[in-house]
């Protein structure tokens, strides 16, 4: 008999508990809200029809709890502007990221301001080298074309051998074709020059930020 009286508790104690965690969509706060129609709803999320409008919070025994908004749907235009401005904001927010990479970069490269002035004359030296081998070259092809006019005067009156032709017209590529590297070359010189006017104008800023 006692051990019936003990089970029928146990028992007991269980569904009360059961009773105690039951599923908490069963427990959900309700939405009370009125669209512009007049028609009433009641649901456990503010439906679409009452997006701009008064909603009510409602407690699981129907108790009216806070009211609020629901937010209005954005118009097409609305959500323009705001993707818009989200993607001006990503895009800032990459440029700051971009900016930081490049400011550690620049510090990690250099430890002072002489740093700077030694590589840009190693630059500028190499980028020299690079020009006189140039020049060089367009002299040897300028030499080399008036060696070819000198023969190709032997054959005024007569065919020009396909050899000497192809000659001639290669010698001319090679003319043009070192001319404008030298333009290239040359340029470069302002390119390198104003790289490292950048990076100490840059560093000077980031190590004065630092002693303050």
């Amino acid at each position: 008999m006692g051990s019936l009286i003990m089970r029928n508790r146990t028992v007991w104690f269980l569904c009360t508990t059961l009773l105690a965690v039951a599923p908490a969509a069963a427990q959900q706060r309700m939405y009370k809200c009125v669209d512009a129609k007049g028609k009433v709803y009641y649901t456990q999320l503010p439906p679409p029809e009452c997006l701009g409008r008064d909603t009510q919070e409602l407690n699981k025994s129907g108790t009216p709890m806070r009211k609020s908004q629901t937010p209005a749907a954005l118009t097409p235009e609305q959500q323009k502007a705001r993707e818009a401005e989200l993607k001006k904001k990503l895009e800032g927010d990459e440029r700051s990221k971009e900016e930081r990479r490049k400011n550690t970069a620049l510090l990690n490269t250099y430890s002072s301001e002489k740093d700077i002035d030694d590589a840009r004359e190693r630059a500028l030296k190499e980028a020299r080298a690079a020009i006189v081998d140039t020049e060089k070259r367009i002299a040897d092809a300028h030499k080399r074309k008036k060696e070819l006019e000198s023969e190709k005067e032997f054959y005024v009156k007569k065919p020009m051998p396909a050899k000497l032709k192809q000659d001639i017209t290669n010698n001319e590529l090679e003319v043009k074709n070192q001319t404008e590297l030298l333009d290239s070359k040359k340029k470069q010189i302002n390119v390198i020059n104003s790289k490292y006017d950048s990076d100490r104008r840059r560093y000077l800023e980031l190590t004065s930020q630092g002693k303050k």
